[in-house]
């Protein structure tokens, strides 16, 4: 761990221990909430996953009719391009995209461009700590570009006219089931500035990741989400709703997998409630007893305050030919005359002891223990 985020997780440890943990506790109940929330929202997706038809792409025509506003269905399919099957002058297009790298063909293909950057502080690097902190967070170090084409899902067998449904991946946020073809990691040559860049501690590129992924013609996979017709064709977009539209599990791995977020939410919440529960209880009840503390201890202070004003302070206490072992130790003027209560120590004259016992935490000038009273001295 670099020594600037050892500064931020430092500060973010003094800020969250503040108010004896109410800001902790806060920040835990923030989470217990977060999670209850996506608890709710996969035990919903759940039931709707566990309700909905898992159908093929020729079984959808006897589900779906024209009034149908959008049925939820999870339905098995061949990617396939819809240039392929529509029929119309479009066949005699690819209507595919073809991987540079490889050359492989699939209907989405996206590629990632990473840039890497150093990570050593440089013999002057002290300096870009704070700037690190604040311009890490939103440097553009990826460059992603994402490419599409209409495509479709049949039913592998039923040529030359397949049943396909439409896939519709307009506004659709979902992950996608993508496969790797190429993977590569190539140096950037330092340039003649570089040096400079690292000797005060400024990062500069050292590697370049190039990543493509494609989502391939032929590939099986399971589209769930919201089908209707459309204009005697069937359609088939993501429901905002649910955690999946296109993927590679079925019906019943989808259950199993969900089931398990769910549990493994409802005990996190649980958890992490008790837990806010537990640290702001405390929070509160350390920080009533601290203010209950110092409301009497104003109260005692000045009810002292008060009877400093009635008492003389010089009476009984020469200023003149005291020995010096015998003198305040705050004013060096008058005679020791209080002693501290617990610690013992005879080292104020009455007036000075008085101040000293009105301080918000009094303690003892010589021994630092904090004191709870102090008695007058008188020789007989």
């Amino acid at each position: 761990m670099s020594s600037q985020e050892q500064a931020l997780v430092s500060l973010l440890s003094q800020l969250a221990l503040s108010f004896d943990g109410a800001v902790l506790g806060l920040a835990i109940a923030y989470a217990a909430v977060r999670t209850i929330v996506k608890f709710t929202a996969t035990s919903a997706a759940l039931r709707k996953i566990n309700h909905a038809p898992s159908l093929s792409v020729s079984d959808l025509r006897s589900l779906l009719t024209d009034d149908d506003d959008g049925k939820i269905v999870i339905v098995r399919g061949t990617v396939d391009a819809k240039a392929a099957v529509d029929g119309s002058w479009k066949t005699f297009r690819p209507g595919v995209l073809v991987s540079r790298e490889t050359g492989d063909r699939g209907v989405i293909l996206q590629r990632t461009e990473t840039c890497i950057y150093n990570e050593w502080k440089g013999l002057f690097g002290w300096t870009s700590d704070l700037r690190a902190i604040v311009t890490r967070s939103w440097r553009q170090q990826e460059s992603t570009s994402l490419r599409k084409v209409p495509f479709v899902l049949i039913d592998v067998g039923r040529q030359p006219y397949p049943e396909y449904v439409v896939v519709n991946l307009d506004g659709s946020r979902h992950p996608l089931p993508l496969i790797t073809v190429y993977h590569k990691l190539q140096p950037i040559s330092p340039s003649p500035y570089s040096f400079l860049q690292a000797l005060f501690g400024h990062e500069y590129p050292v590697g370049l990741l190039d990543e493509e992924k494609i989502l391939p013609l032929g590939k099986d996979i399971s589209a769930v989400g919201l089908c209707n017709l459309r204009n005697g064709i069937a359609e088939i977009k993501s429901c905002k709703d649910l955690p999946y539209f296109l993927s590679d599990l079925d019906k019943d791995q989808m259950i199993v997998d969900l089931s398990f977020k769910t549990k493994i939410l409802f005990w996190s919440g649980i958890v992490l409630g008790s837990m806010s529960v537990g640290v702001l209880s405390y929070a509160v009840v350390r920080n009533w007893n601290k203010w209950k503390q110092w409301k009497q201890q104003r109260q005692l202070q000045q009810q002292r305050q008060t009877v400093s004003v009635n008492v003389d302070p010089h009476l009984d206490d020469e200023t003149e030919d005291v020995p010096d072992g015998q003198l305040c130790v705050i004013c060096l003027m008058r005679r020791r005359r209080s002693v501290f209560i617990p610690c013992g120590h005879l080292v104020c004259c009455q007036g000075c002891a008085i101040s000293v016992e009105g301080e918000v935490s009094p303690k003892c000038p010589v021994c630092r223990q904090e004191i709870r009273d102090s008695v007058r001295i008188f020789e007989s």
